[in-house]
């Protein structure tokens, strides 16, 4: 059983170091978009990229289908980029592709793979090198849990220290493989739901929807903030950039226990996934407050206009 909410307050989020630089507070590589006829997408990693900056991380990567990299880099141009090679339908070239991830992941603090992917078998190969890969954590967002949960047997290849963020139908398709009975949209059953897939996986496990869910398996918290006006394009990609900044600033990577012995986490990195998470989720939620809060609005909100609102909340965060 996880442990009970009110034992799991959340804690302050780490200052940033005065004498810090770019190098300093990590780098994001977003990975995603989709340059197939038909499903031409790059505004969801920008919108991921954008997020991740907007969270204080130093440097945001694009990872891009190479025919969109100018237009995704256009939208972002703090970001800097790396274009992935694509076959004649647009589907990424998978021996390729691979080569391009691995030099983008090398120095990565944080992977956030899957905002506008598409469905392609170039793109599903990638996501399974993401999610077998143990040397930096992942974010797997949108198509990145639909093509994960199309894998034979895609329990056994996750290694991955990894955060996924599904809405309650990316829950379904991944439960169902799973065996995973519990309804991820009725609020009684959804942290169950949420702490269920995180124990078969080995992974933290962001419900989203009202009342967004986090659970590592042992842990389970409920956010108890938001708004409707969350309820629109792009702040799902939103918030998987701003869990992969936080990430790459705070989270050391690598194993944190040797058997059953919990290793130190060195003093810039003190977050574990599971909190690095849940602060996302929570100042997410926040955002979505101030946002329609400043504007009398209950709607209309773009998921640009979300990640804007996101350093000040941060700083309301801060230990």
């Amino acid at each position: 059983m996880s442990t009970p909410e009110p034992a799991l307050p959340l804690p302050p989020l780490p200052r940033r170091d005065p004498a810090g630089h770019k190098g300093t507070f990590g780098t994001v590589a977003v990975v995603g978009g989709c340059a197939m006829a038909g499903s031409r997408m790059f505004g969801a990693p920008a919108l991921a990229a954008r997020a991740a900056l907007r969270a204080g991380c130093g440097l945001v990567r694009l990872v891009v289908p190479e025919p969109l990299l100018d237009a995704a880099i256009g939208l972002i141009p703090s970001a800097t980029g790396r274009g992935l090679p694509v076959e004649s339908s647009g589907d990424l070239t998978a021996h390729l592709a691979a080569g391009v991830f691995d030099e983008a992941a090398g120095d990565a603090g944080a992977l956030v793979v899957g905002p506008g992917l598409g469905r392609g078998e170039g793109a599903r190969s990638l996501v399974l090198r993401a999610a077998g890969q143990d040397s930096t954590p992942l974010v797997l967002d949108a198509d990145g849990l639909n093509l994960l949960s199309g894998a034979v047997d895609f329990a056994s290849d996750m290694r991955a220290s990894a955060v996924l963020t599904p809405h309650p139908g990316e829950f379904r398709r991944l439960a169902g493989p799973l065996k995973i009975g519990e309804d991820p949209a009725d609020p009684v059953s959804r942290p169950a739901a949420a702490e269920r897939m995180a124990q078969r996986l080995g992974c933290v496990v962001v419900l989203k929807g009202a009342g967004t869910v986090v659970s590592d398996g042992l842990r389970t918290w409920t956010c108890s903030r938001g708004h409707a006006c969350l309820g629109t394009a792009g702040t799902g990609d939103v918030l998987a950039g701003l869990i992969g900044g936080l990430i790459a600033q705070f989270v050391a990577p690598g194993p944190r226990a040797v058997g059953s012995v919990e290793l130190p986490r060195p003093v810039d990195k003190p977050l574990d996934l599971f909190d690095a998470a849940r602060l996302g989720v929570q100042a997410h939620a926040i955002a979505g407050e101030r946002w329609a809060a400043s504007r009398g609005a209950d709607a209309g909100l773009l998921a640009t206009e979300l990640a804007d609102e996101l350093p000040g909340v941060l700083a309301s965060l801060r230990g």
